[in-house]
């Protein structure tokens, strides 16, 4: 039951970012998903750590204010481990939209790390790593 649980709470997860079809997105649930104090990391060039509301509040607006249309992600495979309560997932995901007017295609690897907790399986901390 745990596996159907994670895989449900990852697919909520993607979807918050998706906007296609003039529907707003709905990043707010990243703050229901995540622990309070979650940590979530970019990697690459720019290494940034983020709080919960440092992440949610710059996308909010970046998909909500018509710079970033048509906007989904997917993943495309994953490995989940479960040991109890805790579980770390890590899949290859694939991402498209319309920036600025301009169509673009791009991909890469998140890790997810998951608790149980009175309330159902959350994630307590996420990175990715978008290929160049």
């Amino acid at each position: 039951m745990s596996k159907v649980e994670i895989d449900a709470l990852t697919a909520e997860f993607f979807g918050a970012f998706d906007n296609r079809g003039g529907k707003p997105a709905d990043v707010a649930r990243i703050r229901r998903l995540v622990l309070p104090a979650g940590v979530i990391v970019k990697t690459g060039p720019e290494l940034t750590v983020y709080t919960v509301d440092e992440f949610v509040e710059p996308r909010e607006k970046l998909l909500n204010d018509g710079r970033l249309v048509e906007f989904s992600e997917w993943e495309t495979s994953e490995r989940t481990d479960i040991a109890g309560d805790i579980a770390s997932r890590f899949g290859a995901y694939r991402k498209s939209g319309i920036l600025d007017g301009e169509p673009f295609e791009g991909g890469g690897t998140k890790t997810i790390q998951f608790v149980r907790t009175p309330q159902g399986w959350r994630i307590a901390a996420f990175s990715w790593y978008d290929q160049p």
